[in-house]
């Protein structure tokens, strides 16, 4: 495992989401394709809570805590629960954006970590690198998610015109 370009990739994911969510309007970031998807905004404020309350975390109690109980977590609840649409999108794109700041720290001051560590999750173990990996494939598929939020939007604000010359979706 590459870290150096994990770390790099995990920065440039992080910049990627900010520019996803720059310049994105009010109504815009707190719009839905229908009431049970998410919204911009709700997205960014998932990226934050698993940034600070899951992945590093996690990584953390499987590599220097083994055999203590991982602290529970509430993703999907977290969005209502803690009110992700309502929040301020600024705010909570600069929080996300430092707490991962905060995460490459943290891993780039690991010292000799142990990626075959394994936490005894319910559906089975998971290693440290398994934990690793999952975090930095996480930040792919919100990214995407991103992405499918701004093609309804900007689809939807070109009508009467189409896209189809532009491709297959």
């Amino acid at each position: 495992m590459d870290m150096q370009r994990l770390l790099s990739q995990m920065l440039d994911n992080a910049e990627r989401v900010r520019a996803m969510a720059q310049g994105v309007s009010e109504q815009q970031a707190r719009w839905k394709p229908h009431p049970g998807s998410w919204s911009i905004l709700e997205v960014i404020n998932h990226l934050l809570d698993e940034e600070r309350q899951d992945f590093r975390v996690r990584l953390d109690y499987t590599l220097h805590r083994p055999g203590e109980p991982w602290p529970p977590i509430d993703p999907g609840g977290w969005v209502a629960e803690r009110g992700y649409n309502q929040r301020d999108l600024g705010t909570s794109l600069a929080q996300f954006l430092s707490e991962r700041k905060a995460s490459i720290a943290w891993l780039r001051a690991l010292s000799q970590p142990d990626w075959e560590a394994a936490y005894n999750a319910p559906w089975g173990p998971i290693r440290a690198g398994d934990l690793l990996a999952s975090w930095v494939a996480h930040d792919l598929l919100h990214m995407r998610q991103l992405v499918e939020l701004h093609w309804t939007i900007t689809t939807g604000e070109l009508a009467p015109y189409r896209p189809d010359y532009a491709g297959e979706w």
